[in-house]
């Protein structure tokens, strides 16, 4: 019976491909975002973890109230006491950021992120190497002899696969490694790193007030996360009363899933499967509506076969079947639609912005999933046609002939599906409004400089030779230097950190003469960098005088500070010539400001990256080994530049590695490609939602025209004008739009706020995005009743009394 069913509705549908095609066309399109969004959230939210029980793995996070510190690290010197105290563990590891860089004979010196671990942490997490050993106490202890893990994405495209490549000896840093093995595919911990050393090494030199280290426990059997947290506070109060450094430090224990997706990545994953959820939920309105006109025109058939002696439920499960194949239909082409999804999507994320663990495609569970969600969809559309159209008496549809009508008393159901396809469509609207103009206030943000004319790279000082700071300073001079007689060049400037792409340092400011209370410092970005700052950048100076020369090139206690720190330290007051230190040791040194410079932004695309107070030191003050350089040019593309550039970088020293070579404006654009992600997305969303709800009110308003032909004949008839037809077809399409506008609203009124945190300077209640939206939505909806109502004007009442 089900075959014989499944065979009438395959030549029902084919019998009328005009309506199949549409109706498979809604549906794949619903279909097939909602699959693409699905497979991310599959990728990010459902797979299992690549390690081994992650639900027995925490992390231990340090908390520090008075420095609003919620999440910080802790030191390599504090994870010991905390691995040898504690009583709730099985085991206790860390790993801790840093570069590395290869120097050996298969290709040029190469810079890789990669971590510094404790022997124990691949064991800790499950995934022992694919070749050669894992780490063991003996190699993470100091004085070892230096070893190495490779990636297996180094292993291939340094090393071509070789096999015999554990045992072999490399620089790492400048110093000899051997290599130990090489990590499974796509392993790249903690999110996108390539190698890996053993911690002992770098950890014994660090002081307990450097916080760099991130800790995982994997805890015993039957132990909860509530009583690894007492036992770890513990440990910590011990350690506070111990050592002054750690004075106000607690911890934070939180589960491993907690630490792998932030709560800010998930809301806006749940936000996009509601957005595309919608856009399902308007397009099988939309096929509703379709399947209940679709009934009227079959009544007669249907009342015909009831007399025959078909009960309804037989004659209700004929319909479903219809309607499930359409749904099965338009499962093929959704997974197309998925597919080009990711495509779109893929191709707006920068590569390494997306840790190694997460990873989406087509794959079997998303087929289930589409398959699933097109039965579903099909049972869901079809059950309200079905159940109306065998809902009429067989006199009735008799007595109603061949118009094959239900009657006005069944419009109620069209109407209310399309009204709220036009409030779910708005809802869409309103949020993709939002993103989109979060999106071009990033793009056109004042920043206090022009990017155009910018040029950036990145090189890694490594080995004993760098280890003085002196050493890196004469390095640095001697880079720029070399730069800035390059032709075309007409300033650059050295730092341990370039705009949009991170580095500098920053601490509380003692202010000389102005005492404050512990804990209540002015937090400053406190940046080394060498003369030329202001020149390169085009920002301008607004009081006393820039860096010089000399002093850029020595441990000159001068400063130069921004106009936003002049105004939150020095009022009312010339800060030339005032003194101010950091609230660190590493950092005693008086300075004295020299200059206030214009404010520019140092980051971009945060909800609230209002611009900090900062500081810029002579570069000696702040050495780094990775250290970034910023060159502008007098003309032309500044990317043409880069290769003479690395070719000075390589006539001072050959071993150093360039790296994120770039321009200014590609650094900007990629600080905030999560805000241009979400625009292009949901602009997509928002577009698909307003075609359908065009659809959808057009089609309403033409099946209605059809309907009433004999009504629209005797009104022309009795003396009605062309503009009175013309107002009563519109006017029903604009009172069912304003009715989807006005429910579209109140939901969009409780739905936008949740999305405040990934908004920029717009507000989830935007009065703009509100009124546009609702506006243009309504424009759109009287232009869709326009055009049946311009048929019914067409109406001649003789044909039409003719036709009854």
């Amino acid at each position: 019976m089900l075959l014989q069913d499944m065979r009438y509705a395959w030549r029902s549908l084919t019998k009328t491909p005009g309506f199949t095609a549409i109706a498979v066309s809604c549906l794949a399109l619903g279909i097939g975002i909602n699959t693409t969004i699905f497979s991310v959230v599959d990728g990010v939210m459902l797979q299992p973890y690549p390690y081994k029980d992650p639900q027995q793995i925490a992390v231990l996070n340090g908390r520090n109230q008075r420095l609003h510190v919620n999440r910080g690290n802790i030191s390599y010197a504090d994870y010991k006491d905390f691995r040898d105290q504690s009583a709730t563990v099985a085991s206790l590891a860390a790993f801790s950021r840093r570069s590395l860089t290869i120097s050996d004979s298969s290709s040029e010196p190469t810079r890789y992120d990669g971590c510094t671990v404790t022997w124990n942490l691949f064991s800790l997490l499950g995934q022992p190497p694919a070749l050669g050993r894992d780490f063991g106490p003996d190699d993470d202890r100091p004085g070892a002899e230096p070893v190495i893990m490779l990636s297996h994405e180094v292993w291939q495209t340094r090393y071509g696969g070789d096999a015999g490549v554990v045992g072999r000896a490399i620089n790492v840093n400048g110093r000899p490694h051997t290599i130990i093995g090489v990590m499974p595919p796509r392993f790249a911990f903690p999110e996108t790193q390539r190698l890996w050393v053993p911690i002992a090494e770098y950890g014994e030199k660090m002081s307990r007030d450097e916080r760099s280290t991130q800790v995982f426990a994997r805890l015993k059997p039957g132990v909860t996360l509530d009583q690894v947290s007492t036992d770890m506070n513990g440990i910590a109060t011990r350690l506070a009363a111990a050592y002054p450094v750690n004075r106000d430090w607690s911890t934070f224990v939180r589960p491993l899933s907690d630490w792998m997706l932030p709560p800010q990545p998930r809301l806006i994953i749940m936000m996009m499967m509601g957005a595309v959820t919608l856009v399902l939920l308007i397009a099988c309105s939309n096929v509703a509506n379709l399947l209940l006109a679709r009934a009227s025109v079959r009544h007669r058939e249907i009342s015909i076969r009831s007399a025959l002696g078909a009960g309804r439920f037989r004659i209700v499960r004929q319909l479903l079947t219809e309607a499930i194949m359409i749904g099965v239909f338009s499962a093929p082409l959704g997974f197309v639609v998925a597919w080009a999804g990711l495509q779109v999507l893929d191709s707006s994320i920068p590569p390494d912005s997306v840790p190694y663990f997460i990873h989406w495609s087509l794959n079997a569970r998303s087929l289930a999933y589409t398959i699933a969600i097109a039965v579903g969809t099909g049972i869901v559309f079809g059950i309200v046609p079905a159940f109306q159209a065998t809902g009429t008496s067989l006199q009735e549809s008799l007595r109603e002939g061949g118009r094959g009508a239900t009657g006005e008393r069944r419009a109620w159901v069209r109407n209310t599906l399309v009204v709220a396809q036009v409030g779910l469509a708005l809802i869409l609207l309103i949020g993709s409004s939002l993103f989109i103009r979060s999106f071009l206030n990033l793009q056109g943000a004042a920043i206090g400089f022009d990017t155009a004319p910018l040029m950036t790279m990145r090189f890694y000082l490594p080995g004993q030779a760098y280890e003085p700071g002196d050493a890196k300073a004469r390095r640095v001079e001697d880079i720029v230097r070399r730069t800035e007689a390059l032709p075309g060049v007409q300033n650059a400037f050295a730092s341990n950190f370039i705009p949009f792409s991170g580095g500098g340092n920053d601490g509380g400011v003692i202010v000389e003469g102005k005492p404050v209370e512990r804990g209540q410092e002015i937090h400053v970005a406190f940046i080394g960098a060498t003369p030329h700052l202001r020149q390169t950048l085009g920002v301008s100076i607004l009081r006393g005088r820039d860096l010089t020369d000399s002093e850029g090139a020595t441990r000159s206690a001068v400063a130069l500070i921004n106009q936003t720190m002049a105004k939150r330290l020095w009022a009312d007051e010339d800060p030339i010539g005032r003194r101010f230190r950091l609230d660190s040791q590493q950092t005693p040194d008086w300075f004295t400001v020299i200059g206030v410079l214009a404010d520019f932004r140092h980051y971009q695309g945060s909800s609230d990256d209002e611009i900090m107070p900062a500081a810029y030191v002579p570069y000696p003050f702040e050495p780094t080994l990775n250290t970034g350089i910023s060159i502008r040019v007098a003309a032309g593309d500044p990317a043409a530049i880069s290769a003479a550039v690395r070719e000075q970088i390589r006539l001072s020293d050959a071993a150093l590695p360039v790296f994120q070579v770039s321009t200014m404006e590609d650094l900007r654009q990629r600080s905030f490609w999560q805000f241009r992600l979400f625009g292009i997305m949901f602009f997509l969303f928002g577009a698909i939602a307003l075609v359908l709800a065009s659809i959808g009110v057009y089609g309403v308003l033409s099946y209605s025209v059809s309907q009433r032909t004999q009504e629209i004949g005797v009104r022309v008839a009795l003396g009605a004008a062309r503009a009175d037809v013309l107002r009563l077809i519109v006017g029903q399409g604009v009172k069912l739009a304003a009715v989807g506008i006005v429910l579209g609203i109140a939901g969009a009124f409780g739905v936008t706020p949740a999305a405040r945190s990934v908004l920029y300077n717009v507000t989830p209640t935007d009065p703009l995005s509100f009124s546009a939206v609702a506006a243009f939505l309504l424009l759109v909806a009287l232009t869709a009743s326009y055009i049946p109502a311009r048929r019914a004007m067409a109406v001649d009442p003789l044909i039409a009394m003719r036709n009854e």
